[in-house]
């Protein structure tokens, strides 16, 4: 794990850094609470350790800023004897744990792996929630540092990745990350408005506008004024559009229709697609002065597919939902059901995995789901790639059981990013056979 070190005493950061790397740690060092805010800011730390008092800014004014992180890192202060009431202090508002100088450094070391197992437990419990975007994934992981780092910004975000993949929850996260979250978010779909009404829906209109706009409506930008509009599906906005739409995010100013003066706005614009905008640039059918604009920050969603271990969090938590709402009695997945899920590569991404575990709870009577109560071509496809698998073996090549077990064994495990306790569920053994299997392998 990954451990800052924040003391301007230069020799015992060095021996802290020297006997925490040796425990496998991975270590940067700071000599003052400024230099440490950048450091917060790009690598992903588990723990904190600083000294109290600091040149400049002191341990008490990093405390927040650490703890405002998302997945905030632990934090254990050092302190001198006559610094202790500070240092209790620092616990009521958010600090893990204290040391007073001079302190032992066994002692030390135990603390610190106690910190870290309780942030862990902490992770684990809280389904790595963020925002309702759940994804413990090395993947997801960097997508929920780059959220927050965004949101801090005031400028348009291109939200791009494949249907399914969460796009909207991205954009929400996103807005209540940001400065903005006390004001309006609002969520519209390109695709879903007919063009003849995207105007007026998006800039409003005076009254009398055209036939049947009997009152003035003030449109999508200005109800989202001082807060967040995604405009999901950005692609499919006509090209007319969205030179009106580059003028608000140049100027901050619209026109409503029929109206003859401007209006001022407020609104961050985040846009959301499944397409490739730069060919559809290419191709003449996408602004390449708004592609450019919209494109000040990036964000990719990952497919489900990337996001190995996340599966089985996932499929668990869904399955959670359909307890809660009273819809199925089952508790677990069959490990026939698990290997199914495992090997099939969800086209349809997070979208279908919620809806194939709801499918599944209502089909299933018992108290376990079996893989005939998964969709079909999740069955179909995995019986296809285990036929192949088997079919291209000729006799000779036929490997014992023993074999077998251990490459499905290597494969969980691979699914899993190595988490042995959710290999073990899916294999149906004991964390206790799972480990003999592998001290033999």
């Amino acid at each position: 794990m990954s451990i800052l070190i924040v003391e301007d005493d230069l020799d015992l950061a060095e021996l802290l850094a020297d006997e925490l790397e040796a425990d496998g740690h991975r270590v940067f060092k700071s000599e003052s609470a400024e230099a440490a805010q950048a450091l917060l800011d790009t690598e992903d730390l588990a723990l904190v350790i600083s000294d109290l008092r600091l040149p400049g800014q002191s341990g008490m004014d990093l405390l927040p800023r650490v703890k405002a992180r998302p997945q905030a890192p632990a934090m254990l202060l050092i302190t001198a004897f006559g610094t202790v009431d500070q240092a209790v202090a620092a616990l009521k508002a958010g600090a893990d744990d204290f040391l007073t100088k001079p302190f032992d450094m066994d002692h030390c070391l135990l603390t610190v792996k106690r910190l870290l197992e309780h942030r862990q437990l902490k992770a684990k419990v809280a389904g790595q929630h963020f925002h309702g975007i759940r994804g413990e994934s090395p993947v997801m992981q960097r997508l929920f540092k780059s959220i927050s780092q965004v949101a801090k910004a005031d400028g348009p975000v291109l939200i791009l990745g494949e249907s399914g993949t969460g796009k909207e929850l991205v954009a929400r996260a996103i807005h209540q990350e940001s400065p903005r979250c006390q004001g309006p978010f609002l969520a519209v779909n390109c695709a879903g408005i007919p063009s003849e009404l995207l105007e007026s829906e998006f800039f409003g209109h005076a009254a009398g506008a055209y036939t049947g706009a009997s009152k003035a409506r003030q449109g999508l930008l200005r109800e989202a004024d001082g807060g967040t509009l995604l405009l999901d599906e950005i692609g499919e906005m006509p090209p007319a559009l969205q030179a009106k739409l580059l003028r608000v995010l140049q100027e901050g100013q619209l026109r409503p229709v029929g109206s003859d003066r401007e209006v001022q706005v407020d609104v961050r614009i985040l846009a959301a697609t499944h397409r490739d905008l730069e060919q559809q640039v290419a191709q003449g059918a996408f602004r390449q002065d708004l592609f450019y604009r919209l494109d000040t920050f990036s964000l990719k969603v990952p497919p489900l597919r990337d996001r190995g271990d996340d599966i089985p969090l996932l499929a668990r938590h869904f399955l959670a939902n359909q307890q809660a709402a009273g819809k199925t009695q089952a508790r677990q997945l069959s490990h026939s059901a698990w290997q199914r899920l495992l090997g099939y590569g969800f086209p349809g991404n997070v979208r279908e995995l919620q809806n194939a575990m709801e499918r599944a709870a209502v089909f299933c009577e018992g108290d376990e789901i079996g893989p005939e109560h998964l969709p079909a071509r999740i069955r179909e496809e995995v019986a296809r790639g285990e036929g192949c698998l088997f079919g291209t073996l000729a006799d000779a090549e036929l490997p014992p059981l023993s074999q077998v077990q251990m490459d499905y064994v290597r494969y969980v495990l691979e699914k899993t990013a190595g988490n042995k306790a959710q290999a073990a569920e899916i294999l149906g053994v004991t964390r206790r056979t799972l480990y003999r299997w592998l001290e033999g392998d």
